[in-house]
C-alpha cells in the first residue's frame, strides 16, 4: 500500500550545501540519505574538504541502482561547491544518474512539464529561481491528489543555504 506523506520536509540536507529531494517510500528514501549524509561526512573528514556535489550524487546513484529492486527511491541531489558552483543531478527509480539545469520528480512532476520547458530559462537570478520553483511546486499541488501543504525552498551558494517555506495562503 502506498501512503501520501504531504507534511513531512522531503528537502533533506546530506552536507552544508548538498542537499536531496525526495520521493517515493519515505522510509527507503530517508534511509538512503541518512547513509549518503554519513558517507559525505567520513569523506570530508578524510579528506579535508567538503565533498562535491557530484559525489553526493554518485553515492545516491550507487545505491540507488544496488537496491532498485527492494527500494522505492527518486532522488535529486542539488548543490554547490568550489569545483563545479551550482550543480542539480537527478537520480529516478531504478539508479540512473544525469546532470540537469533542473530537475523534477515524485507523483505531481507529470503535470508540470510543458510548464517548465516554457518557462525555465537558463541564467535566471536567484529570485527568478525562487519563482520559477515555488510556481512550478504549486501548479502541480494543484493537479496531485498525494501533493500539498506547503513549499519548501532551499537556496543553496558559495554563503550557505537559505531555507524558505511557504504556506497555503502564501503559495502563487
Amino acid at each position: 500500500s502506498y501512503i501520501a506523506n504531504r507534511v513531512t520536509d522531503k528537502l533533506t540536507p546530506v552536507h552544508d550545501r548538498i542537499f536531496c529531494c525526495r520521493s517515493g517510500s519515505a522510509a527507503d528514501t530517508q534511509a538512503v540519505a541518512d547513509a549518503v549524509a554519513y558517507q559525505l561526512a567520513f569523506h570530508s573528514v578524510e579528506l579535508e574538504e567538503p565533498p562535491r556535489v557530484r559525489t553526493a550524487a554518485r553515492l545516491f546513484q550507487q545505491s540507488c541502482y544496488r537496491y532498485r529492486e527492494e527500494l522505492s527511491a527518486g532522488i535529486i541531489v542539488a548543490g554547490w561547491d568550489p569545483r563545479r558552483g551550482g550543480q542539480v543531478y537527478v537520480v529516478p527509480m531504478g539508479g540512473l544518474l544525469l546532470r540537469q539545469p533542473f530537475a523534477v520528480g515524485g507523483s505531481g512532476s507529470s503535470y508540470i512539464y510543458g510548464y517548465l520547458d516554457a518557462t525555465f530559462q537558463p541564467g535566471m537570478s536567484r529570485s527568478q529561481c525562487q519563482e520559477f520553483v515555488a510556481r512550478a511546486l504549486a501548479l502541480a499541488m494543484v493537479r496531485d491528489g498525494s501533493s500539498g501543504g506547503v513549499i519548501r525552498l532551499a537556496a543553496i551558494t558559495e554563503e550557505g543555504v537559505e531555507r524558505t517555506v511557504l504556506a497555503g495562503s502564501d503559495l502563487p
